[in-house]
């Protein structure tokens, strides 16, 4: 492994753990546990849901893509899926108050329609590309 990568790295640990302090040492026991419910909903969704449906429209694409289509489809569904997963408190207003407005006030399901777009505007792009490198 290069230098390079050893310092990110550790950059990186740095950065978590001093973010896991920030954590433990300025939050109270129930929010830690909301933290902690939070991070393990998170993943439990995203392997329950999001990756079995990820691998199911694959398995569908492969039959009906053709095959320079096949990645671009898939990274699509990969990164679409998982900002989907992220977006649902926002999307769902979730935790929205009558006595503060500046919560959740911005157009969120527009953005989420807007980042829907750019994926499948990426996805043909990818695709159209692969394809015609694939017919050269």
């Amino acid at each position: 492994m290069s230098a390079v990568r050893w310092v990110l790295g550790g950059l990186g640990v740095l950065v978590g753990a001093y973010g896991a302090w920030l954590a433990l040492t300025r939050q109270d026991l129930l929010q830690l546990l909301e933290i902690a419910l939070w991070l393990g909903a998170g993943v439990a969704v995203h392997d329950a849901i999001v990756a079995g449906l990820v691998i199911g429209a694959s398995l569908l694409g492969r039959r009906v893509l053709p095959l320079p289509w096949h990645a671009p489809a898939t990274l699509g569904l990969v990164v679409w899926g998982s900002v989907s997963v992220m977006a649902v408190p926002v999307l769902g207003r979730f935790g929205a108050r009558a006595d503060n407005p500046t919560l959740l006030d911005r157009p969120y399901l527009v953005t989420w329609l807007v980042l829907t777009l750019l994926t499948l505007a990426a996805v043909a792009v990818a695709g159209l590309v692969r394809s015609r490198r694939a017919d050269a």
